[in-house]
């Protein structure tokens, strides 16, 4: 009877201990790849971020984790990184989705991006594209152009 108390102490700290474990697993596939590769990117982990995206022929793991390193805003942690998450449509190797993603680092104190995510299933899971990532880290926008001046010769 006297070890009761202790008993229930330990069994709460137990669970209070295994609540952040438990809260990021998601019950869909590919909400929990959107989770993840935002847990990479919020934790710097640029390389292994480009590892499990799809459709990165058009960039370099060295040009991403670059452009990557020098982006200020970034996901926000925990509950606030992913929102309302929706499946809008799937098929056997794509999905589009609609999520809310919390955003910190950016010109407002706290803020969120809503909008569609196509997701891919390669290899066995489902994988973000390149370029929703670039897109949300705010990368991915139109190329430079160069002028180019012409010297005439009387």
């Amino acid at each position: 009877m006297r070890l009761m108390p202790l008993y229930a102490f330990f069994c709460c700290c137990l669970l209070l201990c295994a609540a952040p474990v438990l809260a990021d697993q998601r019950n869909d596939p590919r909400e929990q790849a959107l989770s993840d590769a935002l847990d990479l990117w919020h934790e710097g982990r640029f390389e292994q971020l480009y590892d499990t995206l799809s459709h990165r022929s058009g960039m370099t793991r060295e040009r991403f984790t670059q452009a990557m390193g020098e982006v200020t805003e970034r996901p926000a942690c925990c509950f606030t990184k992913l929102r309302n998450f929706r499946l809008i449509s799937a098929g056997r190797t794509t999905a589009k989705v609609y999520a809310q993603i919390g955003m910190e680092g950016g010109p407002g104190a706290d803020d969120s991006k809503s909008r569609e995510f196509t997701l891919d299933h390669e290899e066995g899971r489902w994988k973000m594209r390149l370029t929703d990532i670039k897109a949300l880290a705010g990368t991915g926008g139109a190329k430079r152009r160069t002028a180019h001046h012409r010297t005439y010769h009387h």
